[in-house]
């Protein structure tokens, strides 16, 4: 029997091109959420039958964007639903090949999500075979939720805001039994920042180049996920502790705005020590 799946898809002042990203998948989705996030009164999408425009008026970040789509399929009575970015590309082919694994591997998989392997061009690429790995977290765009798990789980959490909330949704997932899957011959083209690759003996280093405020989050919720998860993935927090203090390394070696990031990072964790979550006022 077919899987029934709908999609929710953020946006923040896209473009049109970001916009037309839907048109690669849309045929293969029963229906689509559009969470609109953007701060001003444009209305970017008009008299679309599979579509639900959803304007917010306001950035209320990407995890309560999420839980809004989430909340609206369930209310529909699905119980799949497919998250995307504005920015990520993906065919109907490859939505397809996910639908399929899962209606093939549900009845023997405790499957908490499946997801395509994100083409970052970055320079890395951390596929161990062709055929699927069992992951601790992945990028939430592209991935198919089972949305009885996103309930048991307590979806998405808002007060992440934005940095994080992938990375901690699937380690919620793992933390109660359920298996994050990434199949690595389903390929999605995501843009990751402003990636630049940069060499110094003989070495690359790619750089995202995140605005300041970007970096707040990540040290802030970093952090967070290394309290609330460190006694089951002591070596995966361990990792993500390194990357952040790699990204000081890197920021004032080769990124513009060193002392604002370097700033705004130093304030994360302050926060952190204060105990302060949710949307940075400034």
């Amino acid at each position: 029997m077919k899987i029934e799946c709908v999609a929710v898809v953020v946006f923040y002042h896209p473009t049109e091109s970001n916009i037309s990203n839907i048109d690669d998948y849309k045929d293969c989705i029963d229906k689509i959420y559009v969470v609109d996030n953007s701060d001003d009164d444009i209305i970017r999408i008009k008299n679309d039958k599979k579509i639900e425009y959803i304007k917010l008026y306001e950035n209320l970040g990407i995890a309560k964007a999420l839980n809004i789509g989430a909340k609206k399929a369930i209310n529909d009575g699905y119980d799949y639903l497919l998250t995307m970015d504005q920015d990520s590309k993906i065919s109907s082919s490859n939505i397809i090949a996910m639908l399929n694994f899962i209606e093939q591997n549900k009845n023997n998989l405790k499957i908490g999500l499946v997801s395509p392997y994100h083409n970052i061009k970055s320079g890395e690429d951390d596929r161990i075979n062709n055929t699927y790995e069992e992951k601790i977290e992945v990028m939430t765009s592209g991935n198919i939720i089972d949305l009885k798990a996103y309930q048991e789980i307590g979806g998405f959490k808002d007060w992440l805001f934005i940095d994080c909330v992938d990375m901690d949704y699937g380690m919620n997932l793992n933390k109660h039994g359920y298996k994050v899957i990434r199949l690595n011959d389903v390929i999605l083209e995501h843009e990751l920042g402003k990636v630049k690759i940069h060499k110094l003996f003989n070495k690359e280093y790619p750089c995202y180049n995140h605005s300041p405020i970007r970096r707040y989050y990540m040290v802030r919720n970093t952090l967070y996920l290394k309290d609330m998860y460190y006694d089951l993935f002591k070596d995966h927090c361990d990792y993500l502790i390194r990357v952040q203090i790699g990204q000081v390394k890197r920021i004032l070696v080769f990124e513009k705005d060193k002392y604002k990031k370097l700033k705004m990072m130093y304030k994360g964790y302050k926060d952190y020590q204060k105990g302060i979550k949710g949307k940075l006022i400034i």
